[in-house]
C-alpha cells in the first residue's frame, strides 16, 4: 500500500508519539460538556425544578389519608338521667376504645393558590433550564480561553527557546571575539549574561504551558497531569459591526431569559401566596370506625364540605409584598446585565479590530526583519 506525505502528516497530527490523540475545540467542548461536574450540577438543578412541577400539579389531585389509634380514659363516659325521682347513670361507650378512618380530600376552589402555585414553578423550571444552558456556555467560553493558552504558552516557549539558541551563537561569537582580544571582557559578561536570563525565560513559559494544560484538564474532569495534544484550529471571527453584534447577543444570551424567568417565578408565587387570604373550597369523605358497644353503628360513611376564609393573617401579605420585592431586586438586575453584555460585546469587538491590525503590523516588522537578516548576512556583520 502507497502512503504519501500528506496522509503521513495526517497521522502525525493526530497521534503523538505517546500515543495521546490530538483533540479539536468542538471534541473539548463535547468532552467537557459530559464530564464537568458544574454542569452535571446544573443539569441536576434543572431535574429539581422539573420535580417541582409535577409537585405543585399535585395538589390539584385528591389526598387519601388513612388513620388510626386506640384511646383509654380514666373514667367510663356515662350520661346521668333521673327517673321516678332517683338519679340514675349508665355508659356511653367503653373506657377503652380503638378508632380508624379512611378520608379522601379533594380541593374544589382555591382562589388562584395552586394554578399560581403551579405557573411559579413552571417559571422557576424555564429558569434553571436557562441557567445550564448558561452555564454550559461558561464552560465552553473557559475550555476556549484553557484551549487558546495552551498554543500561547506553546507559542512563547518556542519564542524564548529560539531566543536561547540565538543567544547561545552570539556568546559563543563573543567568547570567539574576546580570546582573540577584539572585544572587551565586560562584553563577554554581558553576552553570557543575557543568555542566562533567556534560559530564565524558557523555564517559565515551561512552568506557564503546564499550568495552562492543567486549567485545561480540570475543565475536562481529566488528571491534572494528563497529557494533552491539541489540533490548531478555531472558530471563524463573527462577521459585523458593533451594534449588529450587540443585538444578536441581547437575542441569544441566555441569563436575560433565565432572569426573566425568575421574576416571573417570585411574581406568580407573590400571587400564590396572597391567594391563601382568600376562600378555599374543600370537599371529603370517607369511612370511620370508632369501638363503641354501646353505639348502634360503629362504622359510618361520611360526606363533608368546607369553605375556609382567613380573613386577617398578619404575615402574609408581607409575605406577598417580600416576593414581590425580590422580583423588582431580580429585574433591575436583569437591566443591569443588559448593560454588562452591551459592554461585553463592545470590548470583544474592539479587541478583534485591534488584533487584526497587530496582525498587519507584526507582519510587516517580520519582513522588515526578514530583510534586515538577508542584509546582514550579505555584508557577513554579527
Amino acid at each position: 500500500m502507497r502512503i504519501n506525505r500528506k496522509s503521513i502528516c495526517l497521522l502525525a497530527l493526530f497521534f503523538t508519539k505517546s500515543g495521546v490523540a490530538a483533540e479539536t475545540l468542538e471534541q473539548a467542548f463535547t468532552e467537557a460538556v459530559n464530564k464537568n461536574q458544574r454542569i452535571f450540577a446544573a443539569k441536576a438543578n434543572s431535574q429539581a425544578a422539573k420535580q417541582e412541577i409535577f409537585a405543585a400539579q399535585g395538589q390539584r389531585l385528591p389526598q387519601f389519608n388513612v388513620s388510626g389509634g386506640y384511646t383509654q380514659l380514666s373514667d367510663t363516659p356515662s350520661a346521668e338521667t333521673h327517673l321516678d325521682g332517683n338519679s340514675v347513670q349508665f355508659p356511653i361507650s367503653s373506657a377503652g376504645s380503638a378508632n380508624a378512618q379512611a378520608i379522601i380530600s379533594l380541593p374544589v376552589f382555591t382562589s388562584g393558590r395552586i394554578s399560581h402555585s403551579i405557573e411559579a414553578a413552571e417559571a422557576a423550571a424555564l429558569a434553571s433550564q436557562h441557567d445550564e444552558t448558561t452555564t454550559i456556555l461558561n464552560i465552553k467560553l473557559q475550555v476556549a480561553h484553557a484551549f487558546i493558552a495552551i498554543f500561547r504558552a506553546e507559542k512563547a516557549l518556542q519564542v524564548a527557546q529560539s531566543h536561547v539558541i540565538s543567544l547561545k551563537s552570539h556568546a559563543k561569537d563573543v567568547h570567539n571575539l574576546y580570546q582573540q582580544g577584539m572585544v572587551a571582557r565586560n562584553d563577554l559578561l554581558a553576552a553570557d549574561v543575557e543568555l542566562s536570563n533567556a534560559k530564565q525565560l524558557v523555564l517559565q513559559q515551561e512552568n506557564s504551558l503546564q499550568i495552562a494544560k492543567a486549567n485545561y484538564n480540570q475543565l475536562l474532569n481529566r488528571d491534572l497531569m494528563a497529557d494533552v495534544e491539541l489540533i490548531e484550529q478555531f472558530p471563524e471571527v463573527p462577521q459585523g459591526d458593533y451594534v449588529t453584534l450587540s443585538q444578536q447577543a441581547l437575542l441569544k444570551r441566555t441569563e436575560l431569559s433565565g432572569l426573566t424567568a425568575q421574576v416571573h417565578a417570585l411574581e406568580e408565587q407573590a400571587a400564590s401566596v396572597k391567594a391563601g387570604l382568600w376562600p378555599q373550597v374543600n370537599v371529603s369523605g370517607g369511612y370511620q370506625y370508632t369501638q363503641n358497644k354501646y353505639q348502634t353503628y360503629e362504622g359510618m360513611w361520611m360526606a363533608n364540605a368546607s369553605v375556609q376564609w382567613q380573613i386577617y393573617d398578619g404575615s402574609t401579605a408581607h409575605r406577598s409584598d417580600a416576593l414581590n420585592s425580590q422580583a423588582l431586586a431580580v429585574n433591575s438586575q436583569r437591566n443591569d446585565l443588559i448593560s454588562a453584555i452591551q459592554l461585553q460585546v463592545r470590548q470583544a469587538w474592539l479587541a478583534i479590530q485591534e488584533t487584526q491590525k497587530r496582525v498587519v503590523v507584526a507582519q510587516t516588522a517580520t519582513g522588515q526583519a526578514d530583510e534586515n537578516l538577508k542584509v546582514r548576512n550579505e555584508h557577513k556583520l554579527i
